[in-house]
């Protein structure tokens, strides 16, 4: 089994994912709001269980996907944020969910941050990018924030999508 690197901000710990996610995580993707740009409506529990189940397979098929985010002083569930990049994806993306309890505390951006000095710094990718649904105007900024860049509209599993990116060197500049 591929060990997961753990990662390390002022106030998160960005792990493996352990049994104990799974219920908030569960309660995240049944949440209206959370899921409206994602998967376009709330998940069931089946499928969010399996959500989480190819999460972590992630791991073990590519050696890297998203962390499950642990709130440092509390050791709760914050949500989740890493890397896919999937058969017929349009390339290695960094993304991030964050559990409406956590919403407007910067814990996505914090998150991001540090999984994409990860990806730049330790796995030395030449490019990573958002897959961004066009009405999440929330992740749009955020990608901005980070130093993405609009690229390009897309389509993925027959829905409509904006990708934003950087270079290792736009991350380094």
């Amino acid at each position: 089994m591929k060990s997961v690197p753990t990662l390390k901000t002022d106030r998160l710990i960005l792990r493996a994912w352990q049994e104990s996610d799974i219920e908030p995580y569960i309660e995240m993707c049944a949440d209206e709001e959370v899921m409206r740009y994602l998967s376009g409506k709330p998940m069931t529990r089946q499928e969010a269980w399996r959500h989480a189940a190819y999460i972590i397979g992630h791991w073990q098929l590519r050696g890297f996907g998203h962390w499950a985010i642990e709130h440092k002083e509390s050791g709760k569930f914050v949500g989740r944020a890493g890397f896919f990049n999937p058969e017929d994806w349009p390339g290695f993306e960094i993304g991030w969910a964050i559990h409406p309890n956590f919403w407007r505390q910067g814990f996505a951006e914090e998150s991001a941050r540090r999984a994409l000095a990860y990806a730049f710094e330790d796995m030395g990718r030449e490019e990573v990018i958002s897959v961004i649904n066009p009405g999440n105007t929330a992740s749009i900024g955020l990608a901005e924030k980070l130093g993405e860049r609009y690229l390009r509209d897309g389509d993925v599993y027959g829905q409509p999508v904006s990708i934003y990116g950087m270079s290792k060197d736009e991350y380094l500049a």
